[in-house]
């Protein structure tokens, strides 16, 4: 890759943009790149789709930001501009008014009266003002949305001691509250199917006067602007597939977007996983359900990606090993697979991503959730190696240097971080989310773990990747080039999970994103399981505190240990354990430590977040005909999201 490439653009609030490359992208056939460019419409069409998602408001508030960036006629190098450009990037960099991580809702940094100032100069005619008698009423409420803290204060709650629904923001449900979609589910769902479907994924669930009523995100339902638009990328696509297996599942997908039928989706993502011959793949839909504090509804997304044929074939060999990996688990025997299918893993070059996966994205995926396809026909593990790439050349080297212990440490992360960071995504990809199997008649990880179930699956499939980085079998297939890279990858995770991923969370908050739930319930609980032993020491000299393992080979017998718990509660489906665990060591933070952690990164003055400029797929014309797609990277993260505000706002204000 090109080393004089520009990765970081800028910086403002916690945040830093970086750009990727695409390498390769010039050398792929007309049809493969006419194939990426309609995906890539497709997945842009959808995005609006995700800003009403995660707050019903957040269309109207994003398009009266887009209006003053596009129309304001004063001063725009002031310092109160500059303020209210910062908020407007970050609503972009959301997807809405609530933080993308902890999702908890931030503020204008600047004055109340500025921001009412700057909507005033706006010409009425480029406002939303549909819903209000006037422009006047209008800058109120967006006045008292934008600054009242108990206004949509987070957009998911999963505290278990309130109603989680009422008490989160998202637009998944109306009216209705935690007891409400409990029942009306109760009554839907059929517990001892032995397919069943994902129930709520595309949907939105209102209580109306007539009753709960389920509003079906498809083509003529629920977001049928965005959606027709989806749909009529995909045609495109479907025509242009590689071969019948891609195209097969294209056509799905659109019969699916077209119906709402979940079955439908079901059937789309069993050919999905059957496709591993196509160069070109694709995310499109409705997929995680971490938005939902029920764990229930999908939140739109999509990446478009072609194949990295140089660094799937480590994938391969960790692919090739599944069923060792499976009959070698720590776990139950009654929750292993007899026989694992179908696991699939590769590295991708990503062209494009959308919705949930975009401005932050995900380094790994695993899919489809559904545990039966999983069971039956496998599932689809994806690095994405050009995203890691970026991340890879920006990483801060001072944060080990003030964080990590001893010399050792260091000197192994120096070695190691990068190849056993993309190992640990690997198998938690691969063989975690691929691994294991509920007790017969045990509801969906969904169903039964509710709050709980996004945190202990996450949980689970880092237990796995750690448990098995430390196994010589992996040196033997060439994965690892030593055990000293798996030391190096325990280091790191109990320092982040400890420490360091504390300065993403404001002080005084408990930890609320599932990840970081999940990072902190291992390591604290890996923490206090090996104390008396001390496996993990917690050191404090000149004022700073550090954990340091002293005995990495005992700490992977309590990775192993704890496995077989998180496996236990999620193949019977407890969720008194997922509570009690959870919430023991999950959630709470040592108040003197959190402070400490903020103090010494602001020293450091490195940024906790990092999210990305898309490419610009631009097709060349001879007449009516496509005859080349070029591929450009823009440096300005605003004129992007102004440039997507133009050619992509299918959806009403409200929705």
């Amino acid at each position: 890759m090109d080393d004089n490439f520009k990765y970081q653009t800028e910086r403002f609030a916690d945040i830093a943009i970086l750009r990727y490359l695409a390498p390769g992208f010039e050398n792929l056939s007309l049809k493969e790149k006419k194939l990426l460019y309609y995906l890539y419409e497709a997945a842009l069409s959808g995005r609006d789709i995700t800003y009403d998602q995660n707050f019903k408001y957040n269309l109207k508030i994003r398009r009266i930001n887009e209006a003053i960036v596009r129309y304001f006629s004063g001063d725009r190098k002031s310092d109160e501009f500059n303020r209210f450009m910062t908020y407007a990037k970050r609503v972009w960099f959301s997807n809405g008014i609530h933080h993308h991580y902890s999702t908890a809702k931030f503020f204008p940094e600047c004055s109340a009266e500025y921001f009412r100032s700057l909507i005033e100069d706006i010409p009425e005619d480029y406002l939303p003002l549909e819903g209000f008698p006037d422009k006047i009423e209008m800058i109120n409420w967006v006045i008292d949305t934008a600054y009242n803290s108990s206004v949509a204060p987070v957009r998911v709650y999963k505290k278990s001691d309130d109603d989680i629904i009422e008490s989160s923001a998202n637009n998944f449900y109306e009216g209705v509250t935690q007891i409400d979609v409990e029942e009306f589910y109760a009554n839907v769902i059929i517990t001892d199917a032995p397919r069943p479907v994902s129930y709520g994924l595309n949907s939105k669930l209102i209580k109306e006067d007539s009753g709960i009523n389920e509003v079906v995100w498809k083509k003529g339902g629920m977001y049928d602007e965005a959606i027709s638009r989806i749909i009529f990328w995909l045609k495109k696509a479907a025509d242009t597939a590689e071969n019948k297996k891609q195209k097969a599942v294209i056509l799905k997908l659109i019969e699916y977007y077209e119906t709402g039928d979940l079955k439908l989706f079901d059937d789309y993502s069993v050919l999905w996983v059957k496709d591993t011959d196509s160069k070109i793949d694709f995310i499109n839909g409705f997929i995680e359900t971490y938005g939902d504090p029920m764990s229930m509804r999908g939140t739109f997304e999509s990446v478009v990606s072609f194949r990295d044929e140089e660094a799937t074939a480590r994938l391969e060999r960790i692919c090739s090993a599944a069923q060792w990996f499976e009959d070698n688990s720590p776990i139950m025997p009654q929750h292993k697979k007899k026989e694992v299918k179908g696991i699939s893993g590769r590295a991708i070059t990503v062209v494009a991503e959308s919705g949930d996966a975009s401005p932050a994205t995900p380094i790994g995926i695993n899919l489809p959730n559904a545990s039966w396809i999983r069971k039956e026909y496998g599932s689809k593990s994806v690095n994405l190696s050009n995203i890691v790439h970026s991340y890879n050349k920006v990483a801060s080297k001072e944060v080990i240097e003030e964080f990590a212990y001893t010399q050792e440490e260091k000197d192994l992360a120096e070695k190691y971080n990068e190849i056993a960071g993309d190992v640990h995504t690997d198998l938690h990809e691969i063989i975690g989310h691929g691994s294991g199997q509920p007790e017969p008649g045990t509801p969906t990880v969904r169903e039964a773990l509710k709050n709980f179930a996004a945190t202990i699956e996450e949980s689970r499939a880092d237990l796995v990747a750690l448990y098995f980085i430390m196994d010589e079998k992996l040196v033997e297939l060439g994965i690892l080039p030593s055990l000293d890279a798996a030391k190096a990858e325990y280091n790191a995770f109990i320092r982040n999970g400890l420490m360091t991923q504390l300065n993403r969370i404001k002080l005084g908050d408990d930890v609320e994103e599932s990840h970081m739930q999940n990072r902190q319930l291992i390591s604290l609980c890996a923490y206090a399981l090996g104390k008396d032993a001390g496996v993990i020491e917690k050191v404090t000299e000149n004022g700073k505190t550090y954990f340091t393992i002293r005995d990495h080979l005992k700490l992977r017998d309590i990775f192993g240990q704890m496995l077989r718990e998180v496996q236990r509660i999620t193949s019977q489906g407890d969720y008194n354990a997922a509570k009690i665990l959870v919430e023991s060591f999950g959630i709470k933070i040592d108040r003197a430590l959190h402070e400490e952690v903020l103090a010494r990164y602001e020293k450091l003055d490195v940024p906790p977040y990092k999210g990305f400029i898309n490419p610009v797929l631009l097709p060349v014309y001879e007449n009516e005909n496509i005859t080349d797609v070029l591929i450009e990277y823009p440096e300005d993260f605003a004129e992007q999201m102004m440039f997507y505000a133009e050619n992509y706002s299918f959806l009403p204000d409200i929705n």
